[in-house]
């Protein structure tokens, strides 16, 4: 990789691979094999990164957000908080980040307004799009989920007392892991199950391909 540093996320657009990671490092690749190092201009740790719209996203700790065009030449944005940021995603025209304070929004990924939302004071760990639904997890076992990123609802979580990790959305299914082993599925980001992983390791990575 070039790199001794931790690396945290990593995302696919436009037809390059970009990692990103603790001290502001970022890697791109086009084939996966040879990486570059980007400057990113910031000695942030970086815990999250997404593709949309044109356009690179990276948030992280002291409300880091940068984006990129290219994903080599990065530009730092003004995010309104100083609260680390833990992950981010794109749907329906819009950049939704979560994190220690919150939710903010962004239409282009340059401007960015804080959502408020209500009934939890926790940290949020991840966020993804899917079926027209925007939807988030964190700890300890919550659940958020909304149709535009501005008004969210906190779901039930009855099913497990155990922080969530990670949450994506394929094939009809939002699908979220974490603490525990804990694996969780729901059809409607609102009813979900509790299914059986076979270990009691924390879960932090999932994905989905056709």
């Amino acid at each position: 990789s070039g790199t001794s540093e931790f690396l945290t996320r990593i995302t696919y657009g436009n037809g390059l691979f970009v990692s990103v990671g603790f001290l502001g490092t970022i890697l791109t690749s086009s084939n996966g094999i040879s990486w570059t190092q980007r400057t990113s201009g910031t000695s942030d740790y970086l815990y999250g990164v997404t593709y949309g719209n044109g356009l690179f996203v990276s948030v992280g700790s002291k409300g880091t957000i940068l984006t990129s065009s290219n994903g080599n030449s990065w530009t730092q944005r003004t995010s309104g908080t100083s609260e680390y940021l833990q992950g981010v995603t794109y749907g329906n025209g819009l950049f939704v980040s979560v994190g220690d304070d919150g939710i903010l929004t962004s239409s282009d990924g340059t401007t960015w307004t804080q959502q408020r939302y209500t009934g939890t004071s926790k940290i949020l760990y991840y966020v993804t799009y899917g079926n027209g639904l925007f939807v988030s997890v964190g700890y300890p076992s919550i659940i958020l989920t909304s149709s535009n990123g501005t008004s969210w609802t906190q779901q039930r979580t009855s099913v497990t007392s155990y922080y969530l990790d990670r949450v994506i959305y394929g094939n009809g299914l939002f699908v979220s892991v974490g603490e525990e082993g804990i694996i969780l599925t729901s059809s409607d980001g609102t009813s979900w199950t509790k299914r059986t992983s076979g270990t009691s390791e924390a879960l932090h990575g999932i994905t989905y391909s056709q």
